[in-house]
């Protein structure tokens, strides 16, 4: 079982970075906002400030590394790569799916990655469905103890299981084996799409059970759909995943509904975020971090120098909103009146 996951996150991996692992006829919704230029913002660029808290840890940013990959060869060198750079720069870091750590203890190792980041608050992430699936609540707590997790979330991905081989479908009962979960675990829990979006109506009832973050990962970026597609050698789950690529809610949509009925809560978004200016429209939307996958990856594969860049630059791009807008800091910029619909 554990090579067969290993294939598949390698796999992952290769054609995450593909434009044909892109959704179609779908963006990321951040394209039908646009901010009011303010000529005079009466702040000084230098005084901006981008600092963040991630359950009370405080951050330099309000950026995340969202959830890519581990159990893989060359996933170890991706997720060093991106530990390194997520301390240097004071971004949270989530780490791809788990559950191989409980498979095989050949590629634990790929995220096991504290020694790179020993101040970087780390996410663990497991599908939600595996707890349908035989997953206990001892061994989770096992997969935060040995990834040494800040918190946990668990990935909901309905249509990409639907499509990959042999994918696990029964999503059935599955609220109140996440809430006995939230209820055992020491660290804060938490709950993403992966990229086909988390509306109002479904945060609301994660929230209701007690998870402490949503993270919507709307469609606009990487379609899961389209990825099983280019893997599947199964004819019928091929043509069935053209229909799909397409599928979702948009990152901006979501945000809109989730901010709406948690205020008080703390909102990642994700999906199809690319810089900057994507991710000030987002903390403008009510997200408290914004999160960063495939545009990412290609830097994550070559170096942490290569990240670490990449990153510098989406810092510099908020902060540039930020002048353009007069906001001084975050809280100024998710209540500024200057972001509009077209």
């Amino acid at each position: 079982m554990s090579d067969k996951i290993h294939k598949r996150k390698s796999e992952h991996i290769a054609l995450s970075l593909k434009e044909e692992a892109l959704g179609e006829g779908i963006t990321n919704g951040f394209d039908l906002y646009r901010f009011q230029h303010n000529a005079l913002p009466e702040i000084d660029f230098e005084a901006i400030d981008i600092s963040s808290t991630f359950f009370d840890q405080h951050l330099r940013t309000p950026f995340l590394i969202s959830s890519m990959t581990g159990g893989a060869e060359m996933a170890e060198k991706i997720n060093r790569n991106l530990a390194i750079a997520a301390e240097q720069q004071g971004w949270v870091f989530a780490l791809g799916s788990t559950r191989v750590m409980l498979e095989s203890e050949k590629f634990r190792q790929s995220f096991q990655v504290r020694e790179y980041a020993p101040n970087t608050p780390i996410i663990a992430n497991l599908g939600a469905v595996q707890l349908n699936y035989g997953v206990t609540v001892d061994q989770v707590k096992q997969i935060v103890e040995w990834t040494d997790a800040n918190a946990l979330v668990l990935h909901l991905n309905t249509i990409q299981e639907v499509i990959q081989s042999g994918g696990d479908t029964n999503f059935s009962n599955l609220l109140p084996k996440i809430e006995n979960l939230i209820q055992s675990l020491a660290v804060p829990v938490g709950v993403k799409e992966v990229g086909f979006g988390i509306d109002g109506k479904t945060a609301k009832r994660l929230i209701d059970i007690g998870a402490s973050f949503i993270d919507v990962a709307g469609a606009g970026g990487t379609s899961w759909s389209q990825v099983e597609k280019l893997r599947s050698k199964e004819k019928f789950k091929k043509q069935a995943a053209e229909a799909f690529a397409s599928w979702g809610n948009s990152t901006a949509v979501c945000l809109e509904e989730v901010s709406g009925i948690m205020p008080e809560k703390n909102i990642i978004a994700s999906g199809g975020i690319r810089n900057g200016l994507h991710a000030a429209k987002a903390i403008a939307l009510g997200a408290d971090y914004v999160g960063f996958a495939r545009s990412i990856l290609k830097e994550a594969v070559d170096s942490a120098e290569n990240v670490i860049e990449w990153m510098q630059v989406r810092e510099l791009e908020l902060q540039m909103v930020m002048f353009g807008v007069g906001a001084v800091n975050l809280t100024a910029l998710q209540s500024t009146d200057r972001l509009y619909k077209r």
